[in-house]
């Protein structure tokens, strides 16, 4: 399946450090949500989720939402997409470990261990509807998490239902990366200061210098026909995460014959209120309907 849509939208100012929690819009449903549950541990570190569940909520899809911050910052408290309460999803929002803490693949080790503990312990929600959604970095994670569904070398042994699945059913993925070996070479002056340090914390070293480390945490080359639906969107302005990323686990994704949509938002930079507003997420739940 292969779709394609450019948007035309506001011309906004690039946004240099990502804030979602600046266009997070307070949803009008009930719902409960209950804090710092504990899905896991590491040493004495204790791995946290937060769920949202709308009152009332039976057999509804969950969103797992992976944030972003370069992968070493920002935190689980920032969730963008709390409308989407009000159309009928619930929301778990994952601490995991950041890459000053632990390089990767620490971090996907630490999603996969919250979808088997949210999967184990599904309440308020339809256990075998899970999407992992996130931005830019945390949009890599969730790709990455994704398309390595079933992979036992990223499985990771943390948490205490080694034995539930860990497979998600979709992926949202807003302005990430997903080929390491090549995004230095598409970023921008202001790309390249917030990604080499970054890149030095995640992968322990600059792409060209551990390629084989690089390559292991790029999401294009794991991907294949069973992997699960994927909806991407960026800004065709962005100028910290190249949109070329996105390009690139698209045409990855036709390739394979597995199921995609990219949505460019004309105009946008990285993050900023084009991509929260009713008008994508609209994009993004019809995508989800059509496909989980």
């Amino acid at each position: 399946m292969k779709i394609f849509r450019v948007i035309k939208g506001l011309i906004v100012t690039p946004i240099l450090v990502f804030s979602p929690l600046i266009f997070a819009q307070e949803p009008a449903t009930a719902y409960v949500k209950t804090a710092n549950i504990v899905y896991g541990s590491v040493g004495e570190r204790d791995l946290l989720v937060d769920t949202y569940i709308p009152a009332g909520a039976g057999n509804v899809p969950l969103l797992v939402w992976v944030h972003g911050g370069a992968w070493h910052s920002m935190d689980k408290e920032r969730v963008p997409i709390m409308s989407f309460l009000d159309h009928g999803y619930a929301i778990a929002s994952v601490d995991f470990r950041l890459s000053g803490e632990a390089p990767f693949p620490a971090q996907i080790y630490d999603i996969k261990a919250a979808v088997r503990y949210l999967r184990a312990n599904a309440k308020g929600y339809d256990a075998s509807k899970i999407v992992l959604v996130g931005a830019s970095s945390g949009g890599h994670l969730v790709a990455m998490a994704g398309v390595t569904n079933g992979d036992k070398a990223l499985e990771g042994s943390i948490g205490a239902y080694l034995d539930t699945s860990s497979d998600v059913q979709a992926i949202v993925s807003y302005f990430g990366a997903s080929n390491l070996t090549t995004i230095l070479s598409q970023s921008t002056p202001h790309g390249l200061s917030v990604r080499i340090p970054a890149l030095d914390l995640l992968i322990g070293g600059q792409p060209e210098d551990v390629p084989a480390m690089a390559r292991q945490a790029s999401p294009v080359f794991y991907v294949d026909a069973t992997d699960p639906p994927l909806h991407m969107l960026h800004g065709d302005q962005d100028p910290q995460m190249p949109i070329n990323q996105s390009h690139e686990l698209q045409h990855a994704y036709e390739q394979a014959g597995a199921i995609v949509q990219f949505d460019v938002v004309y105009g946008g930079g990285h993050s900023g209120p084009d991509f929260w507003d009713d008008t994508r997420s609209e994009l993004v739940r019809k995508f989800l309907e059509e496909n989980l």
